[in-house]
């Protein structure tokens, strides 16, 4: 079987993480195979957003569905809803969903309904609806300092989260696109590539200038930096 996105997603994480918490299920072959059946119900930004309206907790849309709602319009297909929220204030965002479960997943394992001490050790936990087994959205706990962001993958790249999370007109809270392509860069798939070009000619000079120097800073001559500098003439205005 050819992989999906996610099934794909899965095995290169299963690869590059081997520090994870005792116990947890990895996942056969067939098993894995079938992640992109489970995830073809996933919740879009609007049905995620009606569960956690009115929360204190700041929170926000992220990867591909984030540069769509800073876009203002959808242009392909996502394979699933990411969002991130602190992770200190996890417990809020969780009494949202009864009736759910959020099962942890790491180092090509999942540890179903996860416990506390498991939750405490990873990061990225899927809400899945027990009556269908299917997964609906991916919540990613991030590092934070109070309301400070700090990002994962340079822990001195701190920012308030006042200044990361935007809105749409209708108020669904996202990431700033140049971090959202910050963490794009790691991998360069077609799918993140597309993302860049669509995106960058909407972002402001200011903002393509951030991505460039984060770029030089996590991800030193990157293909993506140079093109900052042209964003402003590219089609898609």
């Amino acid at each position: 079987m050819i992989d999906g996105a996610k099934t794909s997603s899965f095995r290169r994480y299963a690869r590059a993480v081997s520090d994870h918490p005792p116990g947890g299920v990895p996942l056969s072959p067939a098993e894995r195979d079938a992640l992109d059946a489970k995830w073809s119900s996933c919740w879009t930004p609007h049905e995620v957003a009606r569960h956690l309206a009115g929360v204190s907790t700041p929170w926000y849309v992220a990867a591909g569905w984030a540069l769509e709602l800073f876009r203002g319009r959808q242009t392909r297909e996502h394979e699933d809803l990411e969002i991130a929220v602190p992770a200190a204030r996890f417990p809020e965002i969780r009494a949202r969903f009864s009736g759910y479960v959020f099962d942890v997943v790491s180092g090509g394992r999942i540890w179903k309904n996860a416990p506390p001490e498991v939750l405490a050790a990873t990061h990225q936990t899927w809400l899945r609806d027990p009556t269908t087994d299917n997964y609906l959205v991916d919540v990613f706990r991030e590092p934070h300092d109070g309301d400070t962001w700090i990002c994962r993958r340079d822990e001195t790249i701190r920012l308030p989260y006042r200044d990361i999370i935007h809105h749409t007109a209708d108020g669904i809270p996202y990431l700033a696109p140049e971090l959202v392509l910050l963490f794009k860069a790691k991998y360069v798939r077609s799918k993140d590539q597309a993302d860049f070009d669509a995106t960058v000619p909407h972002m402001t000079p200011a903002q393509r200038e951030t991505l460039a120097k984060l770029l030089a800073r996590i991800h030193p001559g990157h293909q993506w930096a140079h093109s900052c500098d042209r964003g402003s003439d590219r089609e898609g205005r």
